[in-house]
């Protein structure tokens, strides 16, 4: 899923590489190690994404990656919802690129508000990109 050319570009803050096999598997080692909550998002009984919350207590951080081809079903927005049950501490912060309009609709769904903006590196484009800052509130 993370190697879908226009998923890259509309999540932009991606890995630099992701055909990298071997920093992938590193990469989701530590992940499941770690002390943050990971979900795999089905829909139909089948995987089609990720949802997590990851970070250092006061900086947590929602993510999460849905397949192309579940788009504007709703999966995302009802993910999300359910990892947040799940996650009762708060507050919780997101950032997606500020082109991303689905995306900041997900999480405007769920609560979240606006509360910057930033500009950052995204290997998903290979440029700097704007990107909003949100947070979901105690």
């Amino acid at each position: 899923m993370m190697r879908d050319p226009e998923a890259r570009r509309a999540a932009a803050f991606t890995v630099a590489d992701p055909d990298d096999r071997a920093a992938f598997d590193a990469h989701w080692a530590r992940v499941l190690m770690s002390g943050n909550v990971h979900r795999t998002v089905l829909a139909d009984g089948a995987p089609v994404g990720h949802v997590a919350v990851y970070g250092e207590p006061g900086d947590r951080q929602v993510t999460y990656w849905i397949d192309r081809a579940h788009w504007g079903r709703g999966v995302a927005t009802a993910a999300l919802r359910a990892l947040l049950d799940l996650v009762p501490e708060r507050p919780l912060h997101a950032r997606a690129a500020a082109d991303n309009a689905a995306s900041l609709r997900v999480l405007r769904r769920c609560g979240f508000t606006v509360i910057g903006h930033d500009r950052d590196w995204a290997h998903g484009r290979g440029e700097e990109t704007d990107e909003v800052v949100l947070a979901l509130p105690a």
